[in-house]
């Protein structure tokens, strides 16, 4: 009897050793999403475009759109190609597209708060399911979507158990 349970604890150690690689990076990802989720939003956040201050930043929050839409972020004009950049750490939970928001990047931060990047021309290095940190080039400026046409700019959108919030506030203290 002892034996049959020496060997069963040496093969679940054995078990254990093999999957540890795979299980591991699972483990982390879901303590950090925990600590995103127990952490607060941040009261400041930095420009989520390079060589952009908050100083040259407008408040379109709130304006009208086609379709009787209001602008649900804030537009931040810049070269094309100018990095993109998160505005706080989280995990990439989207890269793709749709039609209002072209090329889009969507990137869950601390209190489980929704960054949305829309308008993109190009997408960075990050896909879903990565962490980022702020600062992290996330993409590139551009003017893809119902953006077309117009001066190359980012949309930036923050959401907030589903509903958008103005980030400019944010944005400019």
């Amino acid at each position: 009897m002892n034996r049959k349970r020496i060997v069963f604890a040496v093969v679940a150690a054995v078990l254990v050793a093999a999957a540890a690689p795979y299980v591991r990076p699972a483990i982390e990802r879901g303590w950090f999403v925990y600590t995103l989720w127990t952490e607060p939003p941040p009261a400041h956040l930095p420009s989520p475009i390079a060589r952009v201050s908050a100083h040259a930043m407008t408040n379109s929050w709130g304006a009208a759109r086609s379709g009787g839409r209001r602008h649900e972020g804030v537009d931040i004009f810049a070269p094309k190609e100018t990095p993109v950049l998160s505005t706080t750490r989280g995990v990439v939970t989207r890269v793709g597209t749709n039609t209002l928001g072209g090329l889009v990047i969507w990137v869950i931060g601390p209190g489980l708060e929704w960054h949305y990047y829309a308008n993109v021309d190009s997408y960075g290095a990050y896909r879903p399911g990565d962490v980022v940190k702020a600062g992290d080039v996330l993409g590139y400026v551009g003017r893809t979507g119902n953006a077309r046409g117009t001066p190359f700019h980012l949309h930036y959108g923050i959401y907030r158990r589903g509903v958008a919030e103005n980030p400019y506030p944010r944005l400019a203290s």
